[in-house]
């Protein structure tokens, strides 16, 4: 089953420095149909003015995924941790007993991102930060693996994603017009997938840049690119 969520349905607001659009609801977005799917709490679609950004403010008990799709994020925390995640490249805070953090556009031009909230599975541990560039060409033609909370994907064997504390993984493909990637989710597991860029079928359903799609009761996705894409998914429990 796949039910599309064109990107004008999505809920939102624009803030000036802040364009920001709702897969789920938050803030004052509130849909009693689109709450979670599984345990993906967020996915937050958002475009950020130069020289602007989220001031420090606290969370606990989340994981906060980033996800960088163009211009770059720049990071400070209460840990004192310091970072620039660039375009393609990946950010992880697992907020656990609790954070403080800010998120700034330190560019000269606009950033976009995904925010993606995943509910832990492991609470009442102290709070984390980490970022890893993912260079899009190894990407290509397949799905890679971003971040993860299975300790198989962590390992540099298989690949080195991030670290999470969920029962989720975050994984992202780039195909050229033409090409086909699969990711074998399982019929029990639950996944929610958006092109970043492009126009995409998935497992027939079309879906258009930034749409997206929410997936259960299929043990395979197959996605094949309409035109040049990139590709981000969520494999929730």
């Amino acid at each position: 089953m796949i039910e599309r969520r064109p990107f004008e349905s999505l809920g939102g607001a624009n803030h000036g420095w802040l364009n920001a659009k709702h897969h789920f609801s938050f803030a004052n977005y509130y849909d009693p149909a689109r709450m979670s799917w599984g345990n993906l709490r967020v996915w937050n679609d958002d475009e950020i003015a130069a020289g602007s950004g989220f001031p420090p403010h606290p969370h606990s008990d989340m994981e906060i995924i980033t996800y960088v799709r163009e211009g770059a994020i720049t990071h400070e925390d209460s840990l004192g941790n310091k970072g620039r995640t660039e375009a393609g490249d990946v950010q992880v805070m697992s907020a656990g007993t609790g954070i403080r953090h800010a998120e700034y556009n330190a560019e000269a031009t606009l950033t976009r991102i995904f925010q993606i909230w995943i509910a832990p599975t492991r609470r009442g541990e102290a709070p984390a930060w980490g970022a890893k560039p993912f260079p899009r060409g190894e990407r290509a033609g397949q799905f890679v693996v971003l971040a993860s909370g299975f300790d198989s994907d962590v390992s540099e064997e298989g690949g080195g994603a991030l670290p999470i504390r969920t029962d989720a993984r975050i994984v992202g493909a780039t195909l050229k017009a033409g090409e086909s990637a699969t990711y074998p989710l399982g019929a029990s597991r639950r996944a929610y997938l958006v092109p970043a860029i492009g126009e995409v079928e998935v497992n027939g359903v079309r879906l258009s840049a930034r749409d997206g799609a929410a997936i259960s009761e299929e043990a395979t996705i197959t996605v094949t690119a309409v035109n040049d894409a990139e590709i981000v998914l969520v494999d929730a429990a």
